[in-house]
């Protein structure tokens, strides 16, 4: 299905996924159909094997629509990347027949417990947040495996209940309800190890988005469901801000703080987009080392705080008639507000991150000037 039909689908379901804190079956087949899920598959399944930046563009797309949809449908994305690291039999049972599978998780903090068993694990638990679950056809989760290692499963879905408790203020739609598994087999083919997620794989003849490590480009991917949303917030405060003010008649942009609020909330729009850009092709093309990494997680955080900054500054100036509980503004609000408290994009820990290599950089470089 092309972008635009997804994206339109989703538009037109957008207030009720925040409604009914899912998303509607027409939406979960609208964006199966666009691709999402196969993005980082391995193509000897079907999968497209693509960039991170083409996948920013598309989630962002899609953000416009439904912070929502485009918020499963990056972590679809994502988390085939992730189940790329299965053994290849493993890659067979999920991609085999199809690479379009629907794939949720929950990996950070561990959960459950796996007690060896003959050919695999036992595995119980429950995570909470797993967002997408309810139409996820399989789910990753991370445990320790008893040996003192903690290992990434892969579950049918059919063996896994979904416990209803996601009740966010934003992203409400995403359905991030708690998956619970009771003494499940997984099979040895059906796990990995953690670490090797965290530092990416080290198999030669890989392609980038196998090899790159989760913190490379995991902020970036949070971070384009709110690009999105914040760039529709943009167009409909605009609309009001363009309309006749009650009484006078005048545009409402005639007022200094209007004007302002369109130049500084567009501004810090456009230089989150930027951020986000140079990070994802760093992400797709660059070398991976410990700078490469924090600068991208800095980037990411930094561009959240610039898009919950904007939209905070355009629901501020917007009229009462656009601040409605239940209009689009607010659910924008709501939604990239959510999104940038997200871990990933807190930025005090990133910050530490980034100082750390950044000035240990420095101190290399001053250090090596006094010697020279």
């Amino acid at each position: 299905m092309p972008p635009t039909s997804a994206t339109a689908i989703a538009a037109a379901h957008a207030q009720a996924a925040d409604r009914e804190g899912r998303l509607a079956p027409e939406v979960v087949a609208a964006l199966t159909a666009t691709g999402l899920a196969r993005h980082f598959v391995p193509r000897q399944w079907g999968g497209t094997e693509g960039t991170f930046t083409a996948l920013l563009h598309e989630v962002a797309a899609v953000g416009k629509a439904c912070t929502s949809a485009a918020w499963v449908g990056m972590l679809w994305a994502a988390h085939g990347r992730f189940a790329a690291l299965l053994p290849e039999e493993g890659q067979r049972e999920l991609w085999g027949a199809d690479p379009d599978v629907r794939i949720a998780a929950a990996l950070m903090p561990p959960a459950g417990r796996a007690e060896p068993a003959p050919g695999g694990w036992q595995l119980t638990g429950s995570w909470g947040c797993v967002s997408g679950v309810g139409s996820a056809q399989w789910v990753l989760v991370a445990a320790p495996a008893g040996d003192g290692e903690t290992r990434v499963f892969a579950v049918p879905g059919a063996a896994v209940d979904v416990l209803d408790t996601w009740d966010a203020t934003g992203l409400r739609g995403t359905g991030s309800h708690t998956a619970v598994v009771r003494d499940a087999f997984v099979p040895h083919e059906l796990s990995f190890p953690l670490a090797e997620l965290m530092r990416g794989a080290t198999a030669p003849r890989l392609p980038r988005c196998h090899t790159a490590p989760a913190q490379l480009a995991g902020g970036l991917m949070f971070c384009a469901p709110a690009l999105g949303a914040a760039r529709r917030a943009l167009a409909v405060w605009s609309q009001w801000a363009a309309s006749k003010a009650p009484g006078s008649g005048r545009p409402q942009y005639d007022s200094a703080a209007v004007r302002e609020t369109l130049a500084v909330a567009s501004a810090h729009i456009d230089a989150a987009g930027l951020l986000l850009e140079r990070a994802a092709h760093r992400a797709d093309t660059e070398p991976v080392t410990p700078a490469l990494v924090t600068g991208n997680q800095r980037d990411a955080a930094v561009a959240a705080g610039l898009l919950a900054d904007a939209v905070d500054r355009l629901f501020r100036t917007g009229g009462a008639h656009i601040r409605d509980a239940s209009g689009e503004l607010t659910r924008l609000w709501r939604d990239v507000r959510t999104v940038a408290s997200h871990g990933v994009l807190r930025l005090e820990p990133v910050a530490a991150a980034y100082a750390s290599t950044a000035l240990a950089a420095a101190d290399r470089a001053s250090t090596a000037s006094r010697s020279a």
